[in-house]
């Protein structure tokens, strides 16, 4: 299966560095093969700590190979800022879709389904499902 046929993964988070270090945790522990299509979406443009409508938009369509995108957020005002440009319906590409999800484990659930070729369906269940993951 091609990248171009994966479903692509945005990973919102507050911080530049957060997201681009799950991002990097999510390919490494789906390493063995092709990877689906990561991007982090960080911080604010000038590099601060926040959210961006506008960096979150450029992460999802460069990702975007037609398979579908899952949008994973860390806090609060991510969540507000992906459901507003979802109600929007312009800014992200079609069959973008904002996954409820524990942001760490449900990244790294969500980038190894989509890497074995889960469609988005699966690759959602899969990220929420990280919820049940006991620890003790």
């Amino acid at each position: 299966m091609s990248a171009d046929q994966q479903v692509g993964i945005v990973l919102v988070s507050h911080s530049r560095a957060v997201a681009e270090a799950v991002a990097d945790l999510a390919r490494g522990l789906a390493a063995g093969g092709a990877t689906a299509p990561v991007a982090a979406a960080g911080g604010t443009p000038a590099g601060g700590l926040g959210t961006s409508a506008e960096l979150i938009a450029e992460a999802a369509r460069s990702v975007d190979g037609g398979a579908g995108v899952a949008v994973l957020v860390d806090l609060g005002s991510a969540v507000l800022t992906v459901k507003a440009m979802l109600a929007e319906g312009d800014e992200l590409p079609d069959g973008a879709r904002l996954v409820d999800a524990p942001f760490v484990e449900g990244a790294v659930a969500a980038v190894v389904t989509a890497s074995a070729g889960g469609d988005l369906d699966a690759v959602a269940a899969a990220a929420s499902e990280a919820y049940g993951y006991r620890k003790v």
